[in-house]
């Protein structure tokens, strides 16, 4: 019986990655920051949630999957927030140029 859940809480998890990578390839390009965003507060529900598995402490095999899932959330949510940095600094405006001293631009004599 237990084999049967396992079996499809797999497909499920599969069938959801699938779903999720097709969502998120077919997103406009502009909509990549705020759709960023959500996905790191998504992240950090996650990271909440492993860390109330990991306190439970009930067996040693959820203390190992709660540790587990703490490491892959804290990697999630520090790579999500670096990156929607990185992608934001893109849309900062340049400084203007400085002018050229004069003296430069004139053909010499």
């Amino acid at each position: 019986m237990s084999g049967d859940l396992i079996i499809t809480n797999l497909f499920i998890f599969a069938l959801a990655g699938f779903l999720g990578f097709e969502v998120i390839r077919r997103v406009p390009k502009l909509l990549h920051t705020p759709l960023m965003a959500l996905t790191n507060a998504l992240s950090a529900i996650a990271l909440v949630g492993s860390l109330v598995i990991l306190g439970q402490a009930a067996t040693t095999y959820s203390i190992i999957l709660g540790f587990v899932a703490v490491v892959a959330s804290t990697i999630n949510v520090v790579g999500g927030f670096l990156l929607t940095d990185k992608m934001l600094k893109m849309f900062k405006r340049r400084e203007a140029p400085k002018p050229r001293p004069e003296a430069d631009t004139e053909a010499a004599p």
